[in-house]
């Protein structure tokens, strides 16, 4: 893994999207927004571009770092299970959107690598970072159905989540379109940063960022919240911010952590948004999810 930010697109949500593991400060430059809502279940895989090749290996050794992560001319995971490959393939937030399936889809690791053929990386080169994301999807779901004979169907669950709303103070965001600090993170080219997000020890750092991205940030199980954040705020903006506060598992996959926990349990982050204007307030709310049909182990490279 790297540290580069450009290496780590909205394929992570997410930094996603994608299960990504990373034992070292993060840094996430994100394009576009991942919705949290699986992509249709192909049918036809046929119809849609495939990777040129791809081999599945089961994971031998320790597992000490899991994830998938896109690539320019492919993906790679490492120690990934199937619900990780699932949840990769249908653009989902967690692992806790994949169902059904065998108790091994959630145990068995497997090494992934695939790689497209020039015709589709120069196809890719031409999408925009939504089409690209969408495009992808559909080679994993073409690749999962071939080699793991996977079938699934959608399905829509009610689940507890967390909205995300302005505290009665109001917001203390500052307008990324209005800020001229000297201290804004800046590209090669001279302009801030838009769409970043970044981390190290104590404190989470994002610039030009809109609070629907930072939604789908704290849905991810790293967060240990245990719940999908909805963006209720009702700013369209990007904003620039500093959150004091670190994931409490730097390190973990994201994915590690599955239970709920209440704001007594992880008061920092609940205490950092509240410094920042916003809040999250417990709620129910819909949650689309991928259930798997069918699997098998996959067959041989």
């Amino acid at each position: 893994m790297t540290k580069r930010a450009e290496c780590l697109t909205p394929t992570i949500l997410l930094i996603t999207a994608a299960t990504i593991a990373l034992a070292c400060p993060m840094l996430l430059a994100q394009t576009s927004a991942p919705s949290g809502t699986p992509s249709s279940p192909s049918t036809t895989p046929s119809s849609v571009p495939t990777f040129d090749v791809a081999t599945i290996k089961p994971h031998t050794g320790t597992v000490t770092m899991t994830g998938v992560m896109s690539t320019a001319d492919g993906l790679n995971g490492s120690a990934a299970t199937l619900s990780m490959l699932v949840e990769f393939a249908y653009g989902l937030r967690s692992e806790d959107q994949v169902s059904g399936g065998p108790d091994w889809a959630n145990t068995d690791h497997f090494d992934v690598q695939a790689r497209m053929g020039e015709a589709d990386i120069a196809a890719m080169a031409t999408l925009s970072p939504a089409e690209k994301k969408a495009r992808r999807e559909r080679m994993m779901q073409a690749l999962l159905a071939e080699r793991f004979k996977l079938k699934v169907h959608s399905a829509t669950k009610q689940v507890p989540v967390y909205d995300l709303v302005v505290a009665k103070g109001g917001s203390k965001l500052t307008d990324a379109a209005t800020d001229t600090s000297d201290h804004l993170l800046r590209g090669t080219d001279g302009k801030p940063l838009h769409g970043f997000l970044s981390w190290s020890t104590g404190k989470i750092v994002a610039q030009g960022f809109p609070t629907k991205n930072l939604a789908e940030f704290l849905s991810q199980p790293i967060s240990v919240l245990g719940r999908p954040v909805i963006d209720k705020t009702g700013l369209a903006g990007t904003y620039n911010f500093t959150l004091d506060w670190t994931p409490p598992h730097p390190g973990v996959r994201f994915g590690a952590e599955s239970d709920s926990a209440s704001p007594e349990e992880t008061p920092s982050i609940f205490a950092a948004l509240g410094d920042v204007g916003l809040k999250l307030q417990p709620s129910t709310g819909p949650l689309e999810t991928i259930v798997i049909d069918h699997v098998e182990h996959p067959s041989e490279n």
